[in-house]
């Protein structure tokens, strides 16, 4: 079934797309479900469940915060400029949300890496506890986000980091090196 869409409609769609809308205390309202999800009411909408994502989770991890909607297409409804200037209660909401979605646990400690048939089976020490994964040696798993600190992706798209290589033993770096 082919939809009939006409300029002025694709040209509002586009206009709304890229259309940048700041949420701040004084014209969004944020509260937690019964599920513990966040509502956000906005310009005279509801939203009962939206995201929440960073823009730049690495360099600006508490500014300009993305509220999008939870469907397949998730348009972004608008961005928090910074976390310092909404409520602290607001605050809190949204940094449990972004936890749960920024879950990356610290390696400390690399107790043994296999590599068999392009994957690397990882046995690690995490500021969470042990832990094993395992990621594909093809797919860029091992990001370099700076000369020492690394972020790793598993197969299931979890992330861990090594926030400093340096500060591994030089027999733990020597097993990492044949990923890098």
């Amino acid at each position: 079934m082919e939809e009939n869409i006409t300029m002025s409609e694709m040209e509002k769609e586009t206009e709304e797309m890229t259309a940048l809308h700041y949420l701040t205390e004084e014209n969004a309202s944020f509260i937690r479900t019964e599920g513990g999800f966040v509502r956000l009411e906005y310009d005279g909408r509801v939203w009962e469940r939206v995201q929440v994502i960073r823009l730049f989770p690495f360099t600006e991890p508490d500014k300009y915060i993305s509220l999008r909607t939870v469907d397949e297409r998730s348009k972004e409804i608008g961005v928090i400029a910074d976390l310092a200037q909404v409520s602290v209660e607001t605050r809190k909401l949204l940094e449990e949300q972004l936890n749960l979605h920024y879950f990356t646990p610290i390696i400390e400690k690399i107790i043994d890496i296999k590599d068999e048939y392009g994957y690397a089976y990882f046995h690690v020490m995490t500021d969470r506890g042990e832990c094993r994964f395992t990621i594909n040696m093809g797919a860029n798993a091992v990001v370099r986000l700076t000369d020492s600190r690394l972020l790793i992706t598993d197969l299931d798209e979890n992330r861990f980091e090594i926030p400093d290589v340096f500060e591994l033993s030089q027999k733990e770096q020597r097993k990492l090196d044949l990923f890098l």
